[in-house]
């Protein structure tokens, strides 16, 4: 998937979002949902002492990005799919309803759109598809993005066009094998806000990073994004943090905060929009 080709004359060329509590509110509830799965996992899978598991889990994810990723950091041995499957696997998922209006903004806009998460595919493609955004992005960049099973690939080469997203088919799950999600369980962890992550996936999705513009919530992921060479827009937030060129209280303020993005296409954006609902979006792992 070159990017060559795909720019429309507008000052951004790509659309990088984050998903959980950017693409949706933390008010959805799923954020401490998902706090409360990860703990229990450290108290019924890896026999941490209860008291200590709280504030374990907060100091792992403001040192490490993710609970998750300090965990293996620590040493703890545990595979990779049953962690995730654990922690969302009980999410209530059914807070989340289709937003026509994110989905009308996205829908409206010409540059390339993608996803780029530190959870699994698993829970993003959930996530799209309850939001009713499953066909508004180019692809997702997740956990088995960044953390493959097996030996690297050029995730973006490797993949067909039209794949669908579904995670069924042997050609797109690396992680299908047991074995090798087990080596891979013992690597370190790289996800966001590490900046090896974010300059990971400029390479990945194949965009010039002064084209991009990051949309965030994590004040210590947009501050990596700057420092990768981002455009940055926080997210959840009325107010400018450091590395932020945007702030928005909620997604839904975007054209009004970032009319650059709308600029010149005028004319085009019809056909766009019709284009736009028979994409099908690309898991990038």
């Amino acid at each position: 998937m070159d990017a060559a080709g795909r720019t429309t004359g507008t000052k951004y060329e790509c659309l990088l979002f984050d998903m959980d509590d950017t693409l949706y509110p933390l008010s959805s509830g799923l954020n401490l949902a998902c706090r409360k799965n990860i703990q229990d996992y450290m108290l019924r899978h890896l026999n941490i002492e209860e008291s200590e598991v709280p504030r374990m889990c907060l100091e792992l994810y403001k040192e490490y990005g993710t609970t998750m990723a300090g965990l293996k950091a620590l040493g703890y041995e545990f595979d990779n799919d049953e962690f995730h499957a654990f922690v969302h696997g009980r999410l209530p998922y059914d807070t989340l309803k289709p937003d026509p209006v994110l989905r009308s903004l996205l829908l409206s806009t010409l540059q390339r759109k993608i996803i780029f998460t530190n959870s699994d595919k698993k829970h993003a493609l959930e996530v799209l598809n309850r939001l009713g955004l499953e066909d508004c992005f180019e692809g997702i960049i997740c956990f088995e993005t960044l953390n493959p099973a097996l030996e690297p690939v050029e995730f973006m080469d490797a993949l067909d066009d039209n794949a669908v997203l579904s995670g069924d088919e042997g050609g797109l799950d690396i992680t299908d094998s047991s074995a090798a999600n087990s080596v891979s369980s013992k690597r370190r962890v790289l996800c966001k806000p590490a900046l090896e992550a974010i300059e990971a996936a400029i390479r990945i999705a194949n965009v010039d990073p002064k084209k991009t513009i990051f949309f965030d919530d994590s004040a210590r992921n947009i501050a990596s994004g700057k420092a990768a060479g981002l455009h940055t827009v926080i997210v959840g937030s009325s107010v400018l943090i450091p590395g932020a060129d945007y702030a928005l209280s909620c997604i839904h303020n975007m054209k009004e905060a970032i009319a650059e993005i709308w600029e010149g296409e005028e004319g085009e954006q019809q056909e766009q929009v019709i284009q736009s609902t028979t994409v099908e979006t690309v898991v990038l792992a």
